[in-house]
This record gives structure tokens, sequence and C-alpha cells, in this order.
């Protein structure tokens, strides 16, 4: 890929996803995880938990090359993205948990996704030519530039609530874009290679992505967990902050660029699949939700 891009539009990138990610964020937000607990950790306990698990199933069970296999548990431990929010609020979900959500699982993150990754690693390490490493350093730097700003946009909240307002549209827009854009520019870039890549990845890619749909929306729907919460939890379980490991991907792991980007093309695959069943998946529980909040106010009449 462009070096300037990788280098210099990547990170900027990426800091004005979580300056949007602090902009919605108040130090309500963590309390609320610890006063209602109950769909957070169930939610928390899908993402962190039970999804690289199953992930890793996939990709021992479809016999993954190692690089793309490295990539998809790369993925697997990147937390929710921001744009789960704008999914959930299209779809009725509970807006204000995937908020909390989203701020408690990029903070997990800084010891999960080096935890998991680092373990992927291990496991192929013997079969790539060169091996990959994910030096400490890095790590560190990547989670300063991902807390910062996320920091600064919640100053800026505190001090400036109407911005913060007019800026959460535009900044969730402007998530997206930019993930679009480097989903472009990998599948661009690697267009030679991308037939063998979706033959390998593509329905690796496309399973994970509505097992973490279904299950974060049936899971804590069968523990008791009710209708908005659920379709927020499904939200931010399914829809993982790929730029997140695409940055990671391409600047933190000590690889050749090609295998760097490889190791990249299964969040941007997922990507594509993500935006589209989130939008088909939510469609369809809002309105489950609806119909089942609607017989209940007639029961109740």
């Amino acid at each position: 890929m462009d070096s300037a891009l990788t280098e210099i539009g990547l990170p900027i990138a990426l800091a004005i996803i979580m300056f949007g990610l602090g902009l919605d964020l108040t130090v309500a937000d963590f309390k609320r995880i610890v006063r209602e607990p109950k769909a957070a950790a169930i939610a928390l306990a899908c993402q962190i938990v039970l999804m690289p698990i199953i992930c890793f199933g996939l990709v021992a069970l479809f016999d993954l090359p190692p690089l793309l296999g490295i990539g998809m548990l790369l993925l697997a431990a990147s937390p929710g993205g921001t744009t789960a929010a704008m999914f959930s609020r299209l779809f009725r979900g509970d807006v204000a948990l995937n908020i909390s959500l989203t701020a408690a699982n990029t903070a997990i993150a800084i010891v999960t996704l080096p935890l998991i990754t680092g373990l992927a690693i291990s496991y192929y390490n013997d079969e790539i030519t060169g091996g990959v490493s994910m030096p400490l350093a890095e790590v560190i730097k990547v989670f300063g530039l991902i807390l910062i700003p996320v920091a600064i946009g919640m100053v800026v909240r505190s001090k400036s609530p109407e911005f913060a307002e007019r800026m959460d549209k535009p900044v969730r827009i402007g998530s997206a874009v930019i993930l679009a854009v480097l989903v472009l520019a990998i599948l661009l870039g690697e267009r030679d290679n991308i037939t063998d890549y979706l033959a390998d990845i593509g329905l690796v890619a496309a399973l994970f992505c509505a097992v973490n749909l279904l299950i974060g929306y049936y899971l804590p729907k069968a523990l008791g967990v009710t209708g908005p919460q659920a379709i927020a939890s499904s939200m931010e379980v399914g829809v993982h902050n790929a730029t997140l490991a695409i940055y990671v991907a391409l600047q933190v792991l000590e690889v050749t660029d090609a295998q760097a980007v490889t190791i990249s093309v299964p969040a941007a695959v997922y990507s594509l699949f993500m935006f589209a069943f989130a939008a088909l998946w939510g469609t369809y529980v809002s309105r489950q939700v609806t119909a089942a909040t609607t017989s209940n106010d007639k029961q109740t009449v």
C-alpha cells in the first residue's frame, strides 16, 4: 500500500475515529456499567472471550493460511467500532449501552488485543518464513493513539456539549467513510490476488460476522436482557473496529510489507460483510422487538 496512506493517513484516520468516540463519552457512561452490569458483562464476555474462541475454531476448521489466520484473530481481538452505536441508533438499540461497551472494550483491548494476537502469532510462527512479531513499544504507541484522542474528545464534550452533539453525526459518517477508503485501498492494492483471498477468507469472514451478530443478540436475550439492549449487544459484538485491526497489521507488526497487507486483508473483507449484514440483521431484529413491544402493550390494555 501507499506509504503516505499507511504512515500518515491511517494514524490520522484512527485518531479521528477515537476522537469521535470521546465526543460521545461521559464519566456517567463508565458508571452505567457498574450500576447495570448484566447486559454489559454478557456482551463483553461474548466479544472478549467467546468470539476469539469461535474465530479460532473457524480458522482451524477451514485451514486458513497462517497470515490470514493471524489477520482473522487480530480482527476478533479488536474492540467494537464507533459505527456500532450508529447501527444501534438506526435499529432501536440501547445507544447508551453501545457507547459504554465500546469505551470499556477499547480499554480492555489494551491487554486482550496483544494477548490474543500474540497467541495467534505463536501458533503460526513456525509456518511463516521470516516470522511475525508484535513489539511491545509499538503496542504502547497504538494505545496511546487510541486513548489520547478519546480523552481529548471527552474533554471537548465536557466543555462544549453542544459542539459534541453537532459533531456526532458527521464524525460517525466520517468514520464509516474512512473505513470504506481503507478497505478499497487494500483490495485495490491486492487486486491481482483478490480472487484467491476471497476464496480463502470470504466464507470464513462471512460466517464469523453472522455468528457475531446472532450470538451477540440471542445469548443476552436467553439470559434475560431486554430487546433494545440485546440489539445493542449484537451490534457491538458484530461491528468491529476494523480500522484498528488494519492499523496494527500495517504499522505495528514486524513483518514484510507483503505480509502486512495479507494480514490486513481479513479485516478489509470482514468489513464488506459487516456493514451489509448489520443493516439486514438490524432491520429484522428491530421489527421483532417492535412487534413484541406492541403485543405486550395490547395485552396490558
